[in-house]
């Protein structure tokens, strides 16, 4: 987040991949005016209920209980930030830079994703590493 500096400064965002909606949260906490976020485990979708309702946060969130790219191809608009954390070995991170290679969902893509696995990234990217992981970050 504090590589984002002030871009999510009333921001609209979409965290992809929930899980408890963390990324989003954070967004939020940061002055990020609101958050989608997009989970299809109803045990994560619970989690991330309670966790905006314990932060008071229910009227700048939205929470779509729904498969990632399901919600993707019915957006009418893009946001200006999209975080993504998809489950490591499934083959989403790469679905998921195709597809906004090809119809950009957001302004930003930030997207963590596994060293080992192989991305093919625009021109323009930018990936950090942190151990095995990796955060690579694609832009309009």
């Amino acid at each position: 987040m504090s590589a984002l500096g002030d871009s999510v400064v009333g921001a609209r965002v979409v965290d992809l991949f929930a899980g408890s909606g963390a990324l989003g949260l954070e967004a939020l906490s940061r002055g990020a005016a609101s958050v989608v976020f997009v989970e299809k485990a109803r045990t994560s979708v619970d989690v991330i209920r309670r966790n905006v309702m314990l932060l008071g946060a229910a009227e700048e969130t939205t929470i779509v209980s729904d498969d990632v790219f399901r919600f993707l191809r019915r957006l009418d608009e893009p946001f200006d930030l999209a975080f993504a954390d998809p489950p490591y070995g499934r083959g989403d991170a790469v679905t998921l830079v195709e597809r906004f290679v090809e119809t950009p969902f957001a302004n930003e893509l930030w997207l963590e994703h596994p060293v080992r696995e192989s991305l093919q990234l625009p021109e323009g990217a930018k990936t950090r590493r942190y151990g095995d992981t990796a955060l690579s970050t694609l832009t309009t």
